[in-house]
């Protein structure tokens, strides 16, 4: 066993408290997760790849971006999300609109007898299933272990912890442990991470895990910290190193007293000032790093809009550009990122609010997918969506409430497309596949999506099961071969 003095161990405990409450949030037990299958998977890299997930805040209305399309299915669709006289609470697409910018894009492929479409906001990611780019992961979510309905009922196996719940669902998606409800600091990822580090081909380990969406803690484990970027570039330490005329606090007494602080000919006698002019030096270092490696800026021929996702996006393109060229000037080989979107809690104005967002996330991920085939390495990038939670199928009136499974896209070169992997559930109310009001009973658990994640990057199956424990009670399942080659 080996001893950590009482110094060595106050340290490890600051580092994690300075970081976890000046920069944790929501999703942060996921980065945490996939931060450290990045940092396992580049022991033995000898290529590039890169994982992108894009976290859609609130929980996405699965049924109204993936519709029901086969008869069957679109009509018990079109009977619980139709409740009253008013417009405004017909919370469904009706296959058969005669309005053009109605109708939807019927999917080629079905899955077991069950077929599905596309909301018109979705035309060019429909169009990247059709050509086998994108496929649709059907009905996963949270579980502690496989669970049918009598399961369920009966609560003879174990169930997620407070189901339902925002912060407690995001974080079970995120968390490598049963109990990771709100305020888990550790995931699969993370531990992952921490057990390669010392060994990782990545010679820089700050940029193995990067943010763009302004929650820094995302992808962070015991050792691994991740990189936090802007849409506009690395976040800069006001007052440090600028000119005079900029002060901190609107004082330049403060500015000065900063600076000499981190006076390199400085030599600190406290443990925790030591540690935070380690930091705060390495940050302004990294900094100047990746200004010089994303200048000048990469013009891509797909243009990316304006709206927050496409300039996370955007960057993370750029980002992607310098860590893959011959030069490699971040030196790193596995990279996990982490976009967000928000506003999908739709209790109300479902229709009128739901297609501008998956606007927004159709634009961004076909301009993004469009960057990396520009760069020439579209099979070395794969980017996946999440959430929360699913929605019911039933309409509360205007909108859905929290469900627990969902249907989630993963895109790229090396994915196995135009194909739905897991099970399509029979729609219902309360039937096998549903536990009342249509919400999904996940049929695939998170903890086998990401093993399929971690796989594709590289991470080997020792290296999985120990950050994976919970993966075990799925141990009789196939894979979901979600990727045409797993390298």
């Amino acid at each position: 066993m080996t001893r950590h003095s009482l110094k060595d161990m106050q340290r490890r405990a600051f580092l994690r408290r300075a970081y976890a409450l000046g920069m944790a949030g929501a999703a942060a037990p996921l980065a945490l997760n996939l931060s450290a299958i990045g940092q396992a998977s580049a022991t033995t890299a000898a290529d590039y790849k890169a994982l992108v997930c894009i976290f859609l805040y609130g929980g996405n209305d699965h049924d109204n971006t993936f519709i029901p399309y086969d008869d069957n299915s679109h009509a018990v669709y079109q009977s619980m999300r139709n409740v009253g006289d008013d417009v405004a609470s017909r919370i469904y697409w009706n296959k058969n609109s005669p309005d053009p910018s109605k109708q939807l894009i019927a999917l080629s492929s079905s899955a077991n007898g069950h077929q599905y479409a596309f909301q018109p906001a979705m035309r060019d990611l429909a169009s990247l299933f059709e050509s086998g780019q994108l496929g649709v992961l059907l009905n996963v979510g949270p579980l502690a272990a496989p669970t049918t309905k009598t399961q369920f009922t009966n609560q003879s196996v174990p169930l997620p912890p407070k189901l339902f719940s925002h912060n407690d669902q995001f974080s079970l998606w995120q968390s490598a442990t049963l109990t990771g409800v709100e305020g888990s600091t550790k995931g699969w990822g993370g531990q992952l991470g921490d057990v390669f580090l010392r060994n990782a081909s990545n010679t820089n380990a700050h940029f193995t895990c990067i943010n763009a969406s302004g929650n820094a803690l995302f992808m962070a484990g015991n050792t691994v910290l991740p990189y936090q970027i802007a849409s506009t570039g690395p976040v800069s330490i006001n007052g440090v190193g600028q000119a005079n005329t900029l002060s901190v606090y609107g004082r330049d007494s403060c500015k000065q007293a900063l600076n000499a602080l981190l006076n390199p000919n400085t030599t600190p006698t406290h443990w925790m000032q030591k540690e935070w002019m380690r930091v705060i030096q390495s940050s302004l270092t990294n900094q100047a790093l990746v200004t010089s490696s994303i200048t000048p800026e990469w013009v891509f021929n797909t243009a990316f809009q304006k709206d927050n996702l496409s300039a996370q996006l955007n960057i993370i393109a750029r980002l992607i550009a310098a860590a893959s060229n011959s030069t490699n000037s971040l030196g790193v080989k596995r990279q996990v990122f982490f976009a967000s979107l928000g506003g999908f809690d739709l209790h109300d104005n479902l229709m009128a609010n739901h297609s501008g967002l998956l606007q927004k996330l159709n634009d961004a991920m076909f301009s993004f997918y469009k960057a990396t085939e520009q760069l020439g390495i579209a099979n070395k990038v794969t980017t996946f969506t999440a959430s929360d939670f699913g929605r019911t199928l039933a309409s509360n009136g205007d909108g859905s409430d929290h469900g627990w499974g969902s249907h989630h896209m993963v895109m790229g070169g090396a994915v196995d497309g135009k194909k739905y992997w897991g099970q399509a559930p029979a729609l219902s109310d309360n039937g096998d596949d549903t536990v009342g009001q249509g919400r999904l009973l996940p049929s695939t658990s998170v903890d086998e999506f990401v093993a399929e994640m971690a796989r594709w990057m590289g991470a080997t199956s020792s290296d999985i099961s120990s950050v994976l424990p919970n993966l075990a009670m799925f141990s009789n399942r196939a894979p979901l071969s979600i990727f045409n080659t797993v390298a």
